[in-house]
């Protein structure tokens, strides 16, 4: 770090001038003396260049000092100026935060009538993943202390049957961990139960006040500028179907894990900036590398997300748009936070063979040879191009090698995944077909696309992307004709591409939104760098200055002009959106909703008074997840994708959906040590938009059971569908299974021990 803060260019210069003098005088000494001149000169010209990073700020002040008194303004004026900018700007980026988790928190209370519940009721609107989450926070409160609490969770036997877990290494459970320290430090358990200010996971305020969305979206916009967070939360609230998924259920990883990583690209941002004095480089330096280790040890996902930021600070630095230094240090924090990863979780071996440590092992293993291609010419252009290849080779070789030689049960099926979803190949496998049948694996629909039209933010992002793009574009021309950048880009200049910050995130928003063109999942990361970039373009003087200086605008000052823009704009967009949604948000906020679930809520009650405590329960994934959750009972399978045999075991209890024989389907299940089975009538006569990815035609085309010729399918089975079949009760299906309950929604049987034959 040191060796960065380097003093000024004017400054080396005076230096090497002043060590430079006495050579000159000493050109016609003899030759000892001019050699003892030499090396006093070199001697004199290396300790100025060694000047640390204090002797720098303390003179660098001087020299602004004569830069202020030329423009007439004081450096008390400009510091005044700069700190009621950076306090106003974070002091509306906090309020817009805070008023967009309150309104979240409000939409939340409104649709599921959250706090008037009961906690039956509560936890039933938990779904997929996070159902898992809260029950494992669940057995960690319930426990006698906090040691014997981790022990059992990285010891856990009670969950599915048959097999043992370390739920914290496998489901990344150190929000939970940390939730629950605090829970057990704050007093009172019935306090806090009825306040709900600790529990996460009961409290949507408690769980919104760190959502993604409110860190992610005000924090980049707003440095410096108050109004750009303003409008960064009035398109927010404004495309909220897009931002968040609180209208299906509370987002619980993602709303503890990508709040670090919107503070990491935020300290990133500022890190990559030019001319940054030392101590706001360290600061965020160290806010780097904090919250890249915090957030890969919040999400089991993270790493394949800072791959992708990898990438970006990559393509950054191959065109010489940053300085090499910076981004190699970033290129460290990734490696050190993976290395530590992998010992604090349990020696996780899915963090030794992520992409993200083989693309930071290559770029550091081609770290000398970037160095020498920076010399502007024509063979550097050429070794460049060679460089970029010659990273791309070492990162899949070691990816390779590291998959072959450290054991681990990495997802193999995502390869898979991504060779189906990109056309490269096909299959017949349902946990394949099923994944591609997800709406977020799926491409966004247009209705997605017309949202975003609709309230202007897309069609202002894509301006803001031009411009940003051809002025990058300028940038790296310039780089290839060998025209150096400037170390100090003015409002005047025009040159918003300069600014490797801003290069950055131009760089990551495009392939964030490639990933989302493929994936509708990755919209909510997409769609508030979309706000987040709109906002900063329309509120920045540099990008109006930018458009100016290509239109050659001469009949009023461009500067006076694009000072004015930068205010105006936003404030009318502000306004009209204001002005537009607002009548929208507030008939939202008063219209009070109920989440009704009775039959779910029988189901879980029925278990908790009649089923044996030791009973495990089978039936589809999401089911047992929620089963899990609010009765505690053991389960044949959970809604977990990230183990190749849970991924398995879900394909094989999916077979109750199937035409499979009474016996087939009762060798499966008690291969898992199954006492009930619980059959969802919404699954066996499941009428879906698509076809063809029901969960029944999927374990259809999967067994076999269809075949589609010159799109016609015809089915033969000698066995009816199990799920139909069971329900006549007659044999064979009475032999092996007995009805024990039934609503309009699930029909629960138990799973015979002794095989009675009847006719």
């Amino acid at each position: 770090m040191r060796e960065r803060c380097r003093p000024r260019g004017r400054r080396e210069a005076g230096g090497e001038a002043a060590a430079a003098a006495p050579l000159r005088e000493q050109r016609g000494a003899p030759a000892g003396g001019g050699r003892r001149a030499m090396e006093e000169g070199a001697a004199d010209l290396r300790q100025r260049r060694k000047q640390n990073c204090t002797e720098s700020d303390k003179m660098a002040p001087e020299e602004r000092n004569k830069e202020n008194s030329k423009l007439g303004r004081s450096p008390k004026y400009l510091l005044i100026q700069r700190f009621a900018k950076l306090f106003f700007g974070c002091l509306a980026a906090v309020t817009s935060g805070m008023m967009y988790a309150v309104y979240l928190s409000t939409y939340h209370e409104r649709k599921f009538w959250f706090s008037s519940r009961q906690e039956l009721e509560r936890e039933i609107t938990f779904q997929g993943d996070s159902a898992i989450y809260y029950s494992f926070y669940k057995e960690l409160l319930k426990a006698p202390s906090f040691e014997r609490g981790v022990y059992e969770l990285t010891h856990n036997n009670k969950t599915i049957s048959l097999k043992t877990i370390n739920a914290v290494q496998q489901m990344t459970l150190y929000p939970e961990l940390i939730a629950s320290v605090l829970y057990q430090a704050s007093g009172s358990e019935f306090q806090l139960c009825r306040r709900r200010r600790v529990i996460p996971r009961e409290d949507p305020a408690a769980v919104l006040s760190c959502a993604s969305q409110p860190s992610l979206i005000p924090r980049f916009a707003g440095e410096n500028f108050p109004h750009r967070p303003s409008i960064c939360c009035c398109t927010a609230l404004d495309s909220e179907t897009d931002t968040t998924r609180i209208d299906y259920s509370i987002p619980s990883r993602e709303n503890w894990a990508l709040p670090y990583f919107a503070c990491q690209v935020a300290a990133l941002t500022g890190y990559l900036k030019k001319n940054l004095n030392c101590s706001a480089e360290k600061f965020c330096y160290l806010l780097v590398s904090a919250s890249t280790y915090t957030f890969m040890m919040m999400w089991e996902y993270s790493h394949y997300l800072l791959f992708v930021q990898a990438v970006s600070l990559f393509l950054l630095d191959s065109f010489a748009l940053a300085q090499t230094e910076k981004v190699h240090e970033v290129y460290k924090i990734y490696l050190f936070s993976l290395l530590l990863g992998y010992l604090l979780q349990f020696e996780n071996s899915a963090l030794l063979v992520s992409p993200l440590l083989s693309l930071v092992a290559a770029l550091m293993l081609s770290k000398c040879l970037q160095m020498n291609m920076k010399k502007g010419t024509f063979l550097s252009r050429l070794l460049k191009i060679m460089y970029i290849y010659l990273v791309l080779t070492i990162t899949l070789t070691l990816n390779f090698l590291l998959k072959m030689f450290v054991p681990h049960k990495e997802n193999e099926h995502l390869l898979k995944f991504l060779e189906v979803k990109l056309g490269l190949n096909t299959t017949k496998n349902f946990t394949m077909n099923w994944l591609l049948c997800q709406e977020s694996l799926q491409a966004p629909s247009q209705d997605f696309f017309l949202r975003l039209t609709q309230s202007s933010l897309l069609p202002f992002y894509i301006l803001v992307l031009i411009i940003c793009l051809f002025s990058v574009t300028q940038v790296i021309f310039r780089r290839i004709c060998g025209e150096p950048l400037k170390e100090t880009v003015k409002l005047e200049d025009g040159r918003i591409g300069e600014r490797p910050e801003i290069v950055y995130h131009v760089i990551h928003t495009i392939l964030l939104g490639s990933l989302a063109m493929c994936l509708e999942g990755m919209k909510y990361l997409w769609t508030p760098y979309v706000c987040m970039l709109a906002a900063f373009g329309v509120c920045s003087p540099e990008l109006w200055m930018t458009l100016f200086k290509w239109l050659r605008l001469k009949a009023v000052h461009p500067i006076l002009l694009a000072l004015i823009l930068s205010m105006a704009v936003p404030t009318i967009i502000g306004f009209s959106l204001w002005k537009e949604f607002f009548p929208r948000i507030m008939s939202e906020l008063s219209e009070i909703q109920e989440f009704y679930d009775p039959d779910t809520v029988e189901l879980m009650t029925w278990i908790k008074r009649q089923a044996p405590v030791a009973a495990v329960f089978a039936g589809s994934p999401q089911l047992m997840g929620v089963i899990k959750l609010c009765t505690g009972w053991m389960v044949s399978s959970l809604p977990i994708y990230n183990d190749d045999d849970l991924l398995k075991r879900n394909e094989n209890i999916y077979q109750i959906y199937s035409k499979r024989s009474a016996e087939d389907i009762y060798k499966i299940l008690t291969s898992y040590k199954a006492n009930f089975l619980i059959i969802e009538d919404s699954i066996c006569n499941e009428v879906g938009p698509v076809r063809g990815c029901r969960v029944k035609d999927l374990l259809d085309i999967a067994n076999g059971h269809v075949v589609c010729e010159e799109g016609d399918s015809y089915a033969y089975s000698k066995y009816g569908r199990f799920c139909h079949e069971i329900k006549m009760n007659y044999s064979p299906y009475v032999n092996y299974f007995t009805r024990v309950y039934w609503n309009r929604s699930y029909f629960v049987y138990r799973i015979n021990t002794v095989i009675s034959f009847q006719s």
